[in-house]
Formats: structure tokens, sequence, C-alpha cells
């Protein structure tokens, strides 16, 4: 018996075809296997820690471009945590408060993914005061700047500001990846790992754009300026170079044939790691992760910040 054919049953066919089962979707899986660990204690340790970082650059980078930070743009994220000290909005070009802007709001979805992911802690007391980055300053130059630096007087001085923040990230989370077991925890790091890459480089670009611009009111280049904050981070961290300004001698440059720097790598132009205590050191300023301040005044939270304490 011939089979009826309708324009009802035609179109039901069509749509039988192209539309694949929710259940086994061979156009879109998931990006990892669902039968394996999905996050691991150690992992859910490991971006708890990285939290902290997402934190800081969240908050910098939504005050600096908007004049608010997660209190107002994600309240829930903050978790019962106090605001950061001193930040405030920074006097931007048009076009580097949409750049700004846009990775303060990137920041957000890092701290909520992260959350979701690994559990949260309440956001950790942090200074961003221009006070807290002209010491930074000092000790990058061994003198007192004057007048002091201040990152929220121009873009210029802003960028500079922000030059390590998304790079601590980014080595942190090469570091973290090898002890990561879970499927979803190396899924998402992968993901975090892309943004924070590429706002490090849209920042390094722009500096490397400025690279012989007298920094005013100083006497120093933009090429200066980053090559003395990488020293100093360095000297910090106390595990070799694994940071570099935007102009380098040739022995660090790629395939050790040029002396620009657009990109901080080794000498295989692969990414640097770093590990909690090493990033602890910098980002307390102290070169001591057992002794808070700079940006933590009160230390980094979440287990592995916080055993350090202990």
């Amino acid at each position: 018996m011939a089979l009826v054919s309708t324009p009802i049953a035609v179109a039901i066919l069509m749509l039988i075809m192209i539309v694949p089962s929710r259940s086994s979707d061979p156009v879109c899986p998931p990006g990892y296997p669902t039968h394996e660990t999905p996050v691991t204690r150690r992992d859910k340790d490991l971006f708890k820690f990285s939290l902290n970082m997402e934190y800081l650059e969240a908050e910098f980078f939504l005050w600096g471009a908007f004049g608010y930070g997660l209190d107002r743009a994600a309240p829930a994220l903050v978790n019962g945590g106090p605001p950061p000290a001193a930040a405030q909005k920074a006097n931007l070009d048009s076009l580097t408060e949409h750049m700004i802007g846009e990775f303060g709001l990137q920041e957000i979805g890092h701290i909520r993914s992260i959350v979701r992911t690994a559990g949260g802690f309440p956001r950790p007391l942090m200074d961003l005061s221009a006070d807290n980055f002209a010491k930074l300053l000092d000790g990058a130059f061994g003198c007192k700047m004057e007048p002091p630096f201040d990152p929220y007087r121009d873009p210029l001085s802003y960028m500079i500001g922000a030059y390590a923040l998304p790079y601590l990230g980014l080595v942190g989370y090469v570091a973290a990846n090898p002890f990561l077991v879970g499927d979803i925890s190396k899924a998402l790091l992968a993901r975090l790992l892309g943004v924070e890459a590429g706002q490090d480089a849209v920042i390094r670009e722009y500096l490397y754009e400025r690279a012989a611009e007298v920094v005013r009111p100083y006497n120093h280049t933009v090429a200066e300026f980053t090559a003395r904050i990488s020293e100093v981070n360095n000297r910090l961290a106390k595990c070799g170079v694994k940071d570099e300004g935007i102009i380098v001698p040739r022995y660090l440059g790629a395939e050790n044939r040029t002396e620009s720097n657009v990109l901080s790598a080794d000498a295989n132009s692969l990414s640097y790691s770093r590990t909690p205590p090493e990033l602890l050191r910098i980002l307390y300023g102290t070169g001591d992760e057992h002794v808070p301040g700079g940006f933590f005044p009160e230390g980094a939270n979440g287990k592995i910040a916080r055993d350090f304490l202990s």
C-alpha cells in the first residue's frame, strides 16, 4: 500500500531528520567526557585560590571604568565580603574606558563560573588605593617617586597599573592546570585562561605601541615602567624570570631574534607558570606568602591561601 504524502507529514519528517536528539547530540556534545570525575576537592581548592585574583581584577576594572564595583554590578557574588579600599573611577578616554569596562564585566562572569563550579567565599579585603600602587612602583624603581604614582590619573597610568593583573591570573592558571583532575575543571580552566590571556595581550599591545613614550610627570618611558614592574615581580616571587617587560634583551626575545616582547613567554615561546606561593609573594608585596600586605592587607581567602597564614 502506497504511503500517503501530505505537507504536514513531509514537514514532520524533515524536522526529525534535521533536529538531533537531545540525549545524544552529535552536533553540540559536551566539552568534556560526562562519565569522568566532574570536580575534585583539590580542583575546588585551586579554583578558589584563583578566585582571589578574579575578585581583584573585577574590582579594579569595574571601578576604573564605571566608578563602582561588584557591590553594585553583581552584589550576590561578594558573599558578604568587605568592599575594596579606596578604589575609584579612573580618568580614562573613551577607547580605554570601553576596553576596561568590558574586562570588568568579563570578570563578573569568571567569578560566577568559579563559584558555580567550586563554591565561593566572602570577597577578601583588597587595597586598590592610589597609595598602594605608589608603594609598588616605589619598590619597582627603588626610590620614592615624586609625585607618587597614581593609576587613576590618566589612561596611560591606568594601563600601567593594570599591566600585571591579568598576567598574574594567566600564569596562575597555567600552573594549576597539571594538578586538575576533573574534566569539567579542565574545561573551565581552559576557558578562563583564554580570556585572561586575551586581556593580558590587549594591555601589553596598548603599552607596546607607546613603548618609547615618556610617562608624565616622570622621566621614564613606558618600556622602562614595564621592565621595572616585571623585575620587582620576579624578585618578590623568588623563582627566576617568569615576567618580562614589553622590550627585552635579545636573549629573552622570541628565538633570541627580537627585542620586542608583545607577549611574555619562555625560550620556546610557551607561557610561564607561577605557583600559589609565588603569586602570594607578589600580590602581598612582601616576598613572603606568610605575610599579607599589598593588594590583600588581611591575606587572600580559600584553603590554599589561608593555610600559609595558619
